[in-house]
């Protein structure tokens, strides 16, 4: 049956109505800053451009190169660790031209800190890709983390603890927020992207007590053990070792009173122990960035990891291919950090030294705005 056509004459039939929204348009890309982050396991980057008080993803990449695969026995990146983390780095480059993006910081971590060939590595990435890394020290790694961590830190907040836990080494950072008023005390946290030593500034500033970057992630801490088949066994011990590198960390044996006191873990274990909390089969960063878990609500999740054993744990969709290997080394390093500093509440990131970057450039270029993060 033909289709009716509208009252008042014979005009033409209305044309069909559109479902897609019009496609946004192209950021400029003089607005738009880059962080690149290549680890001891992963290769990320994001590409994003100033929202008010934070800012707006445009692209991003995420790879697992196990870059520091066999570094822990040779002192030396392999070859093919080599190979495949250009092959990852070459997609960066694609995307970074695609976008013209103009404004950048890419940077390398634990892996190539401690391996013997990291300048020849730089300088075949700089042939492979055209991309000039840095290498990066500990305390900027672990400053940036921090930072990223500002959207998070609760008003409420009076001693706060940041935790990133790498694949090759874990940043731990204390910082006393007491002379900071409440208001005032995410962004303190922000301006710690100058540096962990106050400068001359009207604004009370954040006090970080101590900090420490241990040579143990989750790739290194599960090369240490990696002769150890059983698996509880394995896990318990990767946990005590761990324990043992924090005494040097003055807060280390201070006791503190859990009302005022906030630890912030970011990292792919933290994340995915939240996610595994909520049961995800497929993740969703809205639902596991922010959320604050318990410290039983994070052993009955390692419990139930080790039930499962290695294979259960690889088939669970909730941990996910690239980290079911890592994800009990990971769990351990967690374990011994609420161990020494039990709390109810453990907020998880799901942000880090990329997110880091980019605040720290926008801030510097004062295209941030100020108000709530």
């Amino acid at each position: 049956m033909a289709p009716k056509r509208p009252a008042g004459g014979g005009g033409a039939l209305p044309g069909p109505v559109p479902v897609e929204p019009p496609a946004p348009a192209r950021p400029d890309p003089a607005e738009l800053y880059a962080a690149l982050d290549l680890g001891t396991n992963s290769c990320r980057m994001l590409i994003a451009q100033p929202k008010g008080s934070q800012f707006h993803v445009v692209d991003s990449f995420s790879k697992s190169v196990q870059l520091g695969a066999g570094l822990e026995r040779s002192g030396r990146l392999s070859r093919a660790s080599m190979a495949r983390t250009v092959q990852a780095l070459k997609i960066c480059k694609r995307k970074l031209v695609k976008h013209d993006v103009r404004r950048m910081r890419l940077v390398a971590t634990e892996a190539c800190r401690r391996a013997t060939n990291a300048g020849e590595f730089m300088s075949y990435i700089r042939n492979e890709t055209g991309l000039a890394l840095e290498i990066i020290e500990p305390e900027e790694e672990a400053r940036l983390a921090v930072v990223s961590c500002a959207p998070l830190v609760s008003t409420k907040t009076e001693q706060l603890l940041v935790v990133d836990i790498g694949g090759g080494s874990t940043e731990l950072v204390w910082i006393d927020m007491t002379q900071v008023p409440r208001h005032d005390r995410p962004r303190a946290i922000m301006r710690l992207h100058s540096g962990f030593k106050p400068t001359e500034s009207p604004f009370a500033h954040a006090k970080v007590v101590d900090w420490i970057s241990v040579p143990l992630g989750v790739a290194t801490l599960r090369d240490q053990f990696h002769d150890v088949d059983d698996d509880a066994a394995r896990y318990a011990l990767m946990s005590w070792f761990f324990e043992e590198k924090l005494i040097d960390f003055s807060p280390y044996e201070q006791i503190q009173q859990k009302e005022g006191f906030q630890i912030i873990g970011t990292s792919g274990t933290v994340t995915t122990v939240a996610a595994s909390h909520l049961g995800l089969k497929r993740y969703d960063r809205n639902k596991v960035d922010g959320l604050r878990m318990t410290s039983d609500q994070i052993e009955k999740v390692i419990r139930d990891y080790l039930a499962l054993g290695p294979a259960g744990r690889r088939a669970d969709p909730r941990i996910g291919r690239d980290r079911h290997a890592l994800i009990m080394s990971g769990a351990a390093i967690l374990q011994a950090l609420l161990r020494v500093w039990p709390t109810d509440r453990l907020s998880v990131a799901d942000r880090g030294l990329r997110e880091g970057l980019l605040y720290a450039q926008m801030s510097r270029d004062g295209v941030l705005e100020d108000g709530a993060y």
